[in-house]
């Protein structure tokens, strides 16, 4: 039996990159996807992959820096497959780089608002959705900068330093409950966030800061997150877990 057979997933920032790549993980293990983005043709071809795959999908708009439009997604999924057991607080933007007293606040803002409150908006409505059918897993997607600084981008930092704390109080208060809250911190990923917010200098650049020479594939985060979404997981809760090529052990 696939691993998730007869279980609802919403995950967000889904139109592309590491997002895709996990939900694609999920329809073939057998889960009912709701795709969501702010990419409208993004995220129907990821709707429109998986059904090529043999699948179920269906794509869903939703700005997750907007409180509203987090509820709407969690009642989407809920109507349309009858329930809601997974979700993968994905979507995420890399924001404006600078040092931070040269930051502007709406930059700031804007960061804060789609990684961090994103992923809290997130969860206020999933977990109750969850608790509704005795509980359920949600993987919050953090980075390596979840754990260490980087020059030049500190709202970015910030944000996903937030969202690991986020995921242990999470998990503190509903694990008793059956919900389990994680976070994934990839390194530095080759997705079109990399290629829109870094230079080829800049790439070059960071893929020599991981040891294992190479930058990451979306599939190889999707991998880790399908395996916490799942019930072979399910003594896992609170926990940070790198995808990284060993650049935070150093």
């Amino acid at each position: 039996m696939a691993l998730l057979t007869d279980k609802v997933a919403i995950v967000t920032g889904a139109g592309s990159g590491i997002g895709r790549s996990i939900a694609q993980a999920y329809a073939r293990e057998g889960a009912k996807v709701i795709v969501s983005d702010v990419d409208d043709e993004g995220g129907q071809q990821t709707v429109d992959m998986i059904k090529e795959d043999g699948g179920e999908a269906s794509y869903f708009h939703a700005d997750v820096s907007k409180a509203k439009d987090n509820q709407q997604l969690v009642e989407a999924a809920v109507k349309r497959y009858g329930a809601l057991h997974i979700a993968c607080n994905n979507a995420g933007i890399g924001g404006d780089q600078g040092p931070l007293a040269e930051l502007e606040p709406e930059s700031w803002d804007k960061v804060i608002a789609v990684n961090l409150s994103g992923a809290f908006y997130g969860m206020r409505y999933q977990i109750p959705a969850m608790l509704e059918n005795d509980g359920g897993s949600i993987i919050n997607i953090s980075s390596i900068l979840g754990q260490v600084g980087f020059q030049g981008a500190g709202a970015y930092v910030s944000s996903k330093h937030g969202m690991v704390g986020l995921t242990k109080n999470a998990a503190l208060e509903y694990s008793k409950e059956g919900v389990r809250v994680n976070a994934v911190g990839p390194g530095f990923i080759q997705t079109p966030m990399i290629e829109e917010n870094l230079t080829e200098e800049q790439v070059d650049m960071v893929r020599g800061m991981h040891p294992i020479g190479r930058l990451g594939k979306p599939e190889e985060v999707a991998e880790l997150v399908l395996w916490l979404s799942s019930e072979k997981a399910s003594f896992v809760t609170g926990s940070y877990y790198a995808v990284d090529g060993a650049y935070l052990a150093q």
